[in-house]
């Protein structure tokens, strides 16, 4: 029996036997299977290559690996050409696009993003670009879910569910944090916690964090034991660390918005991959904890092993100094953010999940050396490193109960739980009135293309309105005779007729009740003009192409008007809106997004 036979027999099994919703949980599983074995996969490709490359190296009479001001440069390019000439696409951050399929496109995703991110990121990251691999995998996570979904012809819903199943069995695959990957679908991805949708998310991220846990054994991306004890005493200092890590997030977020910003408005893409490779190779090569993910630089701080910063650089005699490492902790803060947009900037594929992670461990770390240099109570460098990991995640993703749960997972148990809902809380404070939306979501949230979990809102700003504009108006010109009105009238199915200049510019409208008793009247055609009757209409009748939803919406309920004329940004006339089109495709839009 032919390969179409056997899918024919089985679709038509699978919806005699088994209801969408058992299916679509059977499908979870399955999705995140996948997804744990792609993150698998790409930790193990990264981690050989790392290895492999970094035992080739020559010290400099400075101190620092001159391999490492080329490698950077290297990886950047082989992922360059790889999109160029095999994906033949972008891929970037993959998150975002992620988001927008969520929103625009019904949740589909190209079967090429199922191994684009996952090889263009291999190859930058294992040559030392300076992002993660979080956001790469959860993409290539929801691509599975999607045509996974789309392969059993599942409907709209059901396809953004397995598309959220596979981004969260990426999350809790690469950590082993079930309860975490599910809340990074929930406040990242903005998705509804439903019955269908909370059982379909538990079965994929189980699923993913047990074959993770079969392949790679226990340990967990940062396996550390808390061994000192939270104490209300240090409920201050914790309320410091969510306050510095506010700014470190938002310092995060601008800077890398500045230079990513920089390298787009480079249209040459030799010239980017240049100058981005050039500074990147720089940067790492005095300053080695940014080559890579930083992961294996953060667990050495976790376990008090602060001298790794030192580790191949001009400042190796400087280890022993307090302030000198104070002072390497701060820059690099002030230089992981700038690292991770060159590095994407210049035509490499990764995330700032990971990055985030390594400045907020950073920063703890940093906030707890400094309390302690100046003598104030003693405070748990390791204890705070993890607190400000979730912080600045929080800050940076706007996720967290995400962070807090990823931390509580990575560390075992609970101890820091007080603590890390303190900072994470402070954080989110302290962020807000400077940045509404997660890094992932800021550019569609700009262009109105973000879904969020205020359905209403996002069915309005993610409506296309010039979809409804009607154009069936038969329109009249400034100086026209009533003959030429009363033709228009006999010409047209509607009461409402637009007057326009000579220059197509909107000038009014007639309204069929004004003619109504004189159209009957044809000694006087040629005496009246279309002007007499021409209604010149305020702001409040007219919205421009430019405004959003909201604004369009806004006229109908408080100028009470059944239609709005729509212009364009010089005046000219474009068409009609009517409020029952406008209303009718509300609804229908907000029923295609409800999850049950």
């Amino acid at each position: 029996m032919s390969k179409g036979g056997l899918y024919k027999r089985f679709q038509i099994w699978r919806m005699r036997h088994l209801s969408d919703q058992v299916f679509v949980w059977m499908l979870s599983l399955v999705v995140g299977l996948c997804s744990g074995l792609a993150a698998v996969a790409l930790k193990t490709a990264v981690h050989f290559t790392n290895r492999f490359l970094l035992q080739f190296g020559f010290l400099t009479f400075v101190g620092g690996n001159i391999m490492t001001l080329v490698y950077p440069a290297a990886g950047i390019l082989l992922t360059v050409l790889f999109l160029r000439y095999v994906v033949r696409g972008n891929v970037g951050h993959g998150l975002p696009m992620v988001l927008f399929a969520i929103s625009r496109k019904k949740g589909v995703l190209p079967p090429r993003d199922m191994y684009s991110s996952l090889v263009a990121s291999t190859l930058t990251v294992a040559f030392g670009g300076s992002v993660g691999l979080e956001a790469p995998i959860a993409s290539t996570g929801s691509a599975i879910g999607s045509n996974i979904a789309r392969f059993f012809r599942l409907s709209t819903q059901s396809v953004k569910l397995l598309l959220g199943c596979g981004a969260a069995g990426a999350i809790a695959g690469i950590f082993k944090a079930p309860i975490a990957g599910i809340f990074f679908v929930v406040e990242v991805l903005m998705f509804d916690l439903t019955k269908t949708s909370a059982i379909a998310l538990l079965l994929s991220t189980i699923s993913s964090s047990a074959i993770t846990y079969f392949l790679m054994g226990t340990d967990v991306q940062f396996a550390f034991t808390v061994s000192e004890n939270f104490e209300l005493a240090q409920i201050p200092f914790y309320i410091l660390l969510g306050i510095f890590c506010a700014a470190s997030s938002v310092y995060f977020l601008r800077v890398t918005d500045k230079v990513e910003g920089w390298f787009a408005n480079l249209h040459n893409g030799t010239h980017r991959l240049l100058l981005g490779g050039a500074a990147l190779g720089v940067m790492i090569f005095f300053f080695p904890p940014l080559f890579g993910e930083g992961y294996t630089f953060l667990s050495d701080l976790l376990h008090g092993n602060s001298g790794s910063l030192f580790d191949n650089t001009i400042f190796m005699s400087l280890k022993d100094n307090e302030w000198a490492v104070l002072a390497m902790l701060l820059v690099l803060i002030l230089l992981k953010g700038v690292a991770t947009a060159t590095t994407i900037g210049s035509g490499g594929v990764g995330g700032t999940f990971g990055p985030s992670l390594v400045v907020g461990g950073i920063s703890g770390y940093f906030v707890a050396m400094l309390c302690n240099t100046l003598g104030l109570p003693e405070q748990s460098t390791a204890n705070f490193a993890l607190v400000g990991m979730a912080a600045v995640m929080t800050g940076v993703m706007q996720a967290p109960f995400m962070a807090v749960l990823l931390i509580a997972e990575i560390t075992g148990g609970y101890a820091l739980i007080a603590p890390l809902l303190i900072a994470s809380a402070v954080t989110v404070i302290c962020v807000s009135p400077f940045e509404q939306h997660s890094i992932y979501a800021r550019k569609l949230a700009k262009h109105g293309d973000l879904m969020t979990h205020d359905k209403d809102q996002s069915a309005w700003q993610l409506m296309n309105m010039r979809k409804l504009i009607e154009t069936n108006f038969v329109i009249v010109r400034q100086g026209d005779a009533l003959r030429d009105l009363v033709e228009a009238i006999k010409n047209s199915r509607r009461n409402t007729f637009p007057v326009l200049s000579k220059e197509d510019k909107f000038l009014g409208v007639i309204y069929l009740d004004d003619v109504r008793k004189i159209m009957f009247r044809p000694e006087f055609y040629d005496l009246y003009t279309v002007d007499e009757f021409m209604r010149p209409l305020s702001e409040g009748d007219v919205v421009r192409l430019s405004d959003p939803p909201q604004a369009v919406v806004a006229k109908f309920q408080f100028n009470n008007r059944y239609n709005v004329i729509v212009i364009d940004d010089d005046d000219s006339y474009v068409g009609m809106l009517s409020r029952a089109n406008v209303f009718s495709a509300y609804r229908r839009f907000v029923s295609e997004v409800s999850e049950e």
